[in-house]
């Protein structure tokens, strides 16, 4: 079983409409993280030893501002009206949706997909149909966009004037400034009973008790932010990022890496509604995955980032930015 499908099929992406404008009016709620040198990395007993999650390293990174929370349905809905893009999904004509998120009237496809027996590949499902056919955003316009590909979150990236985070932009912004901590809140999943995001709570798979209030993606706002401003950094949905995977440590240390020159499966990080201690649990800031670039689900989605002097950034609406 994975926590997040394969590939649901192979299709040429064909670009999406490109406008030199900052962001494109989307307000992204800019969080600035500051240039220095970070501690990432890490070497949790807890770590799959497959997934390269160590050694605890250095890393020096540039200024850069990111999104304070994933992109919205609304927000996607902004771009895919302004450019007519359809996902790779919505060209398919299906995605995968984990097995009780499907819509009751949805279609589901024949067969199983070996180590996939808790996901179900489901017709229509997409971003406007999380659920397959009978299920709709209009009552999610503020949760998490989903069944977004590697190449459709880099295709809204274009439009918009943003990027997709390298993986050390994504974990020393997840961190908030601690240093060494598990979660980007400190080392507790609940402290003082308190949850903290969106993960599955009850017998993985079976059953989600939804103590954290939620079965299913999470509205962006519904937990408090790390020490930077930043929200579900841990949990709700897989965030792609711009990297390549690999477990080299060379490629992912020194001045502003940007992970392998090349390789099959993009990074993804941050956990979602799926994760569990007796699972996968890589709800942890240092956990790292990967999928491949026209990978879809429903719980996959994505964050931006800029990156610039204040003079390059002076046409985005920045209002946190230092």
């Amino acid at each position: 079983m994975s926590c997040c499908p394969l590939p649901a099929a192979r299709r040429a992406l064909a670009a999406a409409p490109t406008n030199g404008g900052c962001s494109q009016g989307i307000d992204h709620d800019w969080i600035s993280v500051p240039a220095g040198t970070y501690r990432l990395g890490g070497e949790d007993d807890d770590a799959n030893p497959h997934d390269g999650e160590g050694p605890v390293r250095d890393v020096r990174l540039s200024r850069f501002a990111i999104a304070a929370t994933t992109v919205t349905n609304a927000q996607f809905e902004v771009f895919t009206r302004a450019t007519g893009y359809r996902t790779e999904a919505e060209r398919i004509g299906w995605s995968f949706v984990f097995h009780d998120l499907v819509a009751p009237t949805a279609r589901k496809r024949r067969g199983r997909v070996a180590g996939l027996n808790r996901w179900t590949a489901v017709y229509g499902a997409c971003w406007r149909r999380p659920g397959g056919r009978g299920s709709h955003i209009a009552d999610r316009k503020d949760h998490p966009v989903v069944h977004i590909s590697w190449n459709d979150a880099t295709a809204y990236c274009a439009w918009s004037g943003t990027q997709l985070p390298t993986e050390a932009q994504w974990e020393a912004a997840a961190r908030g400034g601690l240093v060494g901590a598990k979660l980007p809140w400190g080392d507790e999943l609940t402290p003082a009973g308190r949850h903290m995001c969106n993960v599955w709570q009850g017998r993985f798979p079976l059953e989600d008790s939804a103590q954290d209030g939620f079965h299913g993606t999470s509205p962006v706002r519904s937990f408090p932010p790390n020490g930077y401003g930043l929200f579900d950094m841990t949990g709700n949905v897989w965030e792609w990022c711009a990297d390549w995977f690999g477990t080299d440590p060379r490629t992912r240390g020194g001045h502003d890496p940007v992970g392998p020159a090349a390789g099959s499966r993009r990074v993804v990080r941050g956990g979602s509604f799926l994760c569990h201690a007796s699972y996968c649990n890589r709800y942890r800031v240092a956990a790292r995955t990967s999928n491949e670039p026209n990978s879809a689900s429903s719980n996959i989605g994505f964050r931006v980032v800029t990156v610039g002097s204040t003079a390059l950034l002076a046409g985005c609406d920045i209002a946190k930015l230092d």
